[in-house]
């Protein structure tokens, strides 16, 4: 993942529509969906019937959710969640929502949930145990530094060797620190993400590594007078995509799989992420 960020508003990033609903209309229905009869609603296997239950961790960060609230369609998720279930033929009614701990989503074993949504990259161990998506998003990883830091000017990722660094547990932003930047000194690794802010905040470590658009809201929000040091890849290769995360071997996969490309190919997916992702560019390359 990367993963999570916390609880004010992300309005400056915020340009004008959200694909197939009013954001800001809890009655509102989605758009008719484009799937095929064999995904039709009524013909997909639900864990709770006539509803579609989706999964995501609590709290729920900006600029990925809004208020701590992923039912009222807002933030990039959230409104990526409602346009999938648009497109598999459910209105917000019919959209219910489920608790489930980042690490726990991904983990082998049956869901509670139809889908999980919640800033979880693809990778070839994860997709061993659960079911992906398409991706919906391309992520780059991002440094976090307070200005001022010794480290807050570094031009190039061998500049950050010497920097002790915090990160979460169990995310991409973990293993991109550890297989990219490998410090001299093994980084901070938090069970939170709310913790590792903290540490930046009271200079327990020198720098962040997160996922650029949480980068963004750290800096807007989170830490008084940080910076975003710069952004880089975390793969030498395939670029790194979010992606829904289903029970392994769900039969959902490829109506779920219909519904991303469909929003691909409307251009909705590019709506929903200059909407509320759209300030995430112009952070400089590290290479």
């Amino acid at each position: 993942m990367a993963r999570p960020s916390m609880l004010l508003a992300f309005g400056a990033l915020a340009v004008a529509v959200v694909a197939c609903a009013p954001v800001d209309d809890p009655a509102a229905t989605t758009a008719a969906p484009t799937t095929s009869t064999a995904c039709a609603k009524e013909q997909l296997k639900l864990v709770n019937a006539g509803k579609l239950t989706i999964g995501t961790d609590k709290p729920a960060y900006e600029p990925w959710f809004k208020d701590d609230d992923p039912s009222n369609g807002q933030g990039f998720e959230s409104a990526v969640a409602f346009a999938v279930a648009g497109e598999l033929g459910f209105d917000r009614s019919e959209v219910q929502w489920s608790t489930v701990k980042f690490d726990s989503a991904f983990a082998p074993g049956a869901k509670q949930f139809d889908f999980d949504v919640n800033q979880v990259s693809i990778t070839p161990k994860r997709a061993e145990v659960v079911d992906f998506s398409k991706g919906y998003y391309t992520v780059k990883q991002a440094v976090v530094a307070v200005e001022g830091g010794k480290f807050a000017g570094a031009k190039s990722l061998a500049e950050l060797k010497d920097a002790k660094i915090g990160v979460q547990v169990g995310t991409t932003s973990f293993d991109a620190v550890k297989n990219v930047i490998q410090p001299a000194d093994d980084p901070n690794v938090y069970n939170e993400q709310i913790d590792a802010v903290n540490a930046l905040k009271n200079e327990q470590v020198d720098a962040l590594v997160v996922d650029l658009p949480t980068a963004f809201y750290v800096t807007a929000a989170q830490v008084e007078k940080s910076k975003i040091v710069g952004q880089f890849s975390s793969t030498g290769g395939t670029p790194e995509e979010f992606g829904l995360v289903m029970e392994k071997n769900s039969g959902l996969k490829s109506c779920v799989d219909k519904a991303v490309d469909a929003l691909k190919s409307k251009g909705e997916l590019a709506k929903i992420e200059q909407q509320w992702l759209g300030s995430a560019a112009g952070a400089p390359e590290l290479r």
